[in-house]
């Protein structure tokens, strides 16, 4: 019987832990300012014909905080990659001085921090939405399994305590990302 209870708490702490990976990882995708390899993450090149991330046909790097260089593995796919981050609709613009591609970096305005700072928002607000289903499937868990009433009670209260944990952690790391952006 408690095991049936473990369980349930188990599995919503790794569905809680889940949306914590997912808003990290959509976090890195808004970029702050300072140039990142991971403002590239989402291009794909076409190399011969099939779609491919950038990163497995370039190094890609950062030699200072407002500049990312690509260089290619073949210099033949300076064109495709150049094309593959106009596609991704980054809002950069690629110079390819034949060698390599280069690309600076903008400043980021106020208006475009104050965006990025809701987008910022919209998705720890979507990683707070997965950590409250996570909550009502193991209430709803709770409820259908056979136990008695008092421990019922009791994994209610510890999923609820998890939850209110995890809101915090979202609360936390979004406060980090906006201190990020805002910064000049």
């Amino acid at each position: 019987m408690m095991d049936e209870i473990k369980f349930i708490i188990d599995t919503s702490k790794e569905a809680m832990d889940a949306a914590i990976k997912h808003l990290e990882k959509q976090l890195v995708n808004i970029r702050a300012g300072k140039a990142s390899p991971a403002m590239l993450g989402s291009v794909m090149v076409d190399y011969y014909g099939s779609q491919t991330p950038l990163n497995q046909v370039a190094n890609v790097n950062t030699p200072d905080g407002r500049t990312i260089s690509v260089q290619p593995w073949e210099k033949s796919m300076l064109q495709e990659i150049e094309r593959g981050i106009m596609l991704a609709n980054l809002g950069f613009n690629p110079m390819n001085n034949g060698e390599m591609i280069i690309i600076n970096v903008p400043p980021l305005t106020e208006e475009r921090r104050k965006d990025l700072a809701k987008q910022a928002k919209a998705e720890a607000e979507d990683a707070k939405i997965g950590i409250r289903n996570a909550r009502r499937d193991a209430m709803h868990d709770i409820k259908k399994s056979d136990v008695s009433e008092d421990l019922q009670s009791n994994a209610e209260i510890d999923v609820q305590e998890l939850t209110d944990s995890y809101v915090k952690k979202i609360d936390h790391i979004l406060d980090v990302k906006e201190n990020e952006i805002m910064t000049v």
